[in-house]
């Protein structure tokens, strides 16, 4: 039998091929498949964390701190709100004021710096003979744009996290659409780290995301089932207790498929003679995840900047986009593939056709 992927004669030069759509959606399947997989390397983690004291090190503060910052969150509650309900209303905001909201802080903190940790030295091992994107000289330009790119990613946090509890709103669907969004937002966060080592601008790594969408929706729910069970401060500190793993599992992971708008198997190499099959334009590549994110991070970036007078819509949508990628120059770089093997030889733009679709990012 001949092999879809070879020339067959007579065939039109350069007129593309599509796979029917029970093919595509098997891919699509067979790519969630990987992602579920990779999200559940449990092994993998064990045998990093026992093999590297500074990762071993890191990962029991954050276990400690974060399991008791949980289990104070529940034994406060069942011994004050739960027997006594007349406190909720009357000591309720004064405990998020005083307590709640200073602890969340100080998690936030000592979490991000344990788990930077975690996932450069991690890196490191995984990657020993590659080198992390190098950074710039520091100049005063430069330090207000990390500031500024800093800034925006707080913003994009908030805006995901907004998104995210609003779709829950939606009658019939909401609840299983913001469970949808929630897995994506996870993966994204759990493979930031490895995204920027590897040169990706925010436009860049969010288009990694929606281009491989079936793969990072199974690689996040794992996680996002365990963060929807407990109240909102405790969903976050469980979020808190398991993020430093699942970095280690995005580290290790090689997301799939290398090349979303082509069905070649990873790891061929092209030649002329090959006909080059591509997904069923009636099955997306893309999906606009994060479109509302982002048209709310400018709109609410816009609206805090000073001398920002402008108008801002759906209208200008474009237009802000481009602002939001000029906010990300300090971790502009390569952009290449995740997972990827840079010796293996790659097809020219050429040998891609649009299928229709405009690629915007």
């Amino acid at each position: 039998m001949a092999s879809r992927y070879t020339h067959r004669p007579g065939h039109a030069s350069g007129y593309p091929e599509f796979l029917s759509i029970q093919e595509s959606l098997l891919l699509q399947i067979i790519y969630a498949g990987r992602g579920l997989l990779d999200a559940f390397r449990w092994v993998l983690v064990a045998t990093t964390v026992a093999g590297d004291a500074e990762i071993r090190s890191n990962i029991s503060k954050s276990l400690l701190l974060n399991s008791f910052s949980l289990t104070t969150l529940y034994v406060f509650d069942l011994l004050f709100f739960d027997n006594q309900q007349w406190l909720r209303p009357n000591v309720g905001l004064l405990y998020q004021l005083i307590w709640l909201l200073p602890v969340v802080g100080i998690l936030f903190y000592l979490n991000s710096s344990w788990c930077f940790v975690i996932a450069k030295r991690t890196y490191s091992l995984q990657y020993a003979n590659r080198a992390v994107v190098q950074q710039q000289p520091v100049t005063y330009t430069g330090l207000l744009t990390a500031i500024a790119t800093s800034a925006y990613r707080v913003v994009m946090v908030f805006t995901s996290i907004l998104v995210s509890f609003a779709l829950r709103y939606i009658p019939r669907i909401g609840p299983v659409a913001g469970f949808i969004f929630l897995c994506w937002i996870d993966a994204y966060y759990c493979f930031e780290f490895v995204w920027i080592a590897r040169g990706l601008s925010l436009s860049g790594r969010i288009r990694h995301l929606e281009e491989r969408w079936a793969y990072y929706l199974a690689f996040g729910s794992p996680s996002a089932a365990l963060c929807t069970w407990g109240s909102v401060p405790a969903n976050a500190v469980v979020f808190a207790l398991i993020f430093p793993l699942y970095i280690i599992m995005a580290i290790h992971a090689r997301p799939v498929p290398e090349d979303p708008y082509s069905t070649s198997p990873p790891g061929s190499r092209f030649n002329d003679n090959e006909v080059i099959r591509h997904p069923s334009p009636y099955i997306p590549i893309r999906l606009p995840i994060f479109a509302l994110v982002m048209w709310l991070n400018d709109w609410i970036v816009r609206v805090l900047s000073v001398g920002g007078g402008r108008s801002v819509g759906p209208a200008s949508f474009k237009r802000n986009r481009a602002f939001s990628d000029g906010a990300e120059s300090v971790e502009e770089g390569g952009g290449g593939g995740l997972g990827m093997d840079r010796s293996k030889p790659v097809r020219s733009v050429r040998g891609r056709i649009n299928i229709g679709r405009r690629k915007i990012d």
